[in-house]
């Protein structure tokens, strides 16, 4: 298949869609996903856990009540004059999702936009999922729309998914208000994802609720939960050294895209207030994943998105780094 790109330079604002194209080479270098038991009981490209009548024998087990008649094996019972059942491992099929938020908060960067780099990730792990033989597909969330592309195993929709990340990325120069919290786009999700789907969220989770109450679960963690209860999930949190500090003492005039201020770093008790927010919330997305058995990924704006990958799904080592 011949992939065309062009040569035109593009505003640093805009994902640009040769860089894109280029990362399925890097995507090669990922064996990927880990493999979570199977739910439900459907063909696939991929073996699970799951045990029934399926295509692969795997193990010979004494009967037990409810086994199917149909499986017993003869041979075995005769000779241990104990009835035994076969088991055998079905193959399953394991969707692969992107969910890319590229709303307003993700315009902000030092040395790249979050939202260039959110893009870079999902383009990537777009890539690894086909080229683990796996249906790929995504949702983007911009400021005022959303875009669906439904899972499918083929190098146009990959091609489609890079194409709407690019557009959204340059969308973003419209400085449009924002409609969507990430509550909302987690209740999407909630709606399109199949069980068994390998589903990654590429985010910096700005207004994740916070970890404030620890007796009550926010709308925000109760969607998560749920997703992961049947889903393998991995949050992929994108951020700025802007997010983690604040820029040299000095005035600078601020934006949310809708109002405007001053804001003077140079107090001390400001910048490290700051910071431990920063700290606070990075810390409650671990701990949030660690006790909902997800995946959690970091990265950085200016950095190179591959080698986080790398470190959770390189052939070296395969689980998700925390």
């Amino acid at each position: 298949m011949k992939i065309l790109a062009t040569d035109v330079p593009l505003n640093p604002a805009i994902a640009d869609i040769s860089e894109l194209l280029k990362l399925r080479f890097a995507a090669r270098e990922l064996t990927f996903f880990p493999r979570m038991a199977a739910r439900h009981q459907q063909a696939g490209a991929h073996q699970s856990r799951f045990r029934g009548r399926g295509m692969d024998f795997d193990e010979v087990r004494p009967y037990q009540p409810g086994d199917d008649i149909r499986t017993i094996d003869w041979r075995v019972t005769a000779r241990t004059t104990t009835p035994h059942t076969k088991l055998f491992r079905e193959e399953r099929e394991r969707p692969v999702l992107v969910i890319t938020d590229l709303r307003p908060s993700m315009f902000l960067g030092s040395q790249e936009l979050k939202s260039v780099t959110a893009a870079k990730i999902a383009a990537t792990l777009a890539w690894a999922g086909l080229y683990a033989n796996d249906r790929v597909g995504g949702l983007i969330f911009g400021a005022q729309q959303q875009q669906d592309f439904r899972p499918r195993r083929s190098h146009h929709s990959v091609l489609q998914i890079i194409h709407g990340l690019s557009d959204y990325t340059e969308r973003l120069l419209l400085n449009e208000p924002c409609r969507y919290s990430l509550a909302e786009i987690l209740t999407e999700a909630r709606r399109v994802v199949h069980p068994g789907t390998t589903l990654f969220i590429v985010s910096d989770f700005h207004d994740i609720d916070s970890a404030g109450r620890k007796d009550e679960a926010s709308e925000s963690q109760q969607h998560l939960f749920q997703l992961a209860k049947h889903c393998d999930l991995t949050l992929c949190h994108t951020f700025d050294t802007l997010d983690s500090q604040l820029p040299p003492p000095g005035s600078y005039a601020v934006s949310n895209g809708e109002q405007q201020c001053l804001l003077n770093t140079r107090r001390q008790p400001l910048r490290q207030q700051f910071e431990q927010q920063f700290r606070n919330r990075q810390s409650h997305l671990r701990q949030l994943c660690n006790r909902l058995s997800m995946g959690y990924l970091s990265f950085r704006t200016g950095q190179p998105i591959i080698h986080p990958l790398l470190q959770a799904y390189s052939g070296k080592r395969n689980r998700r780094s925390r």
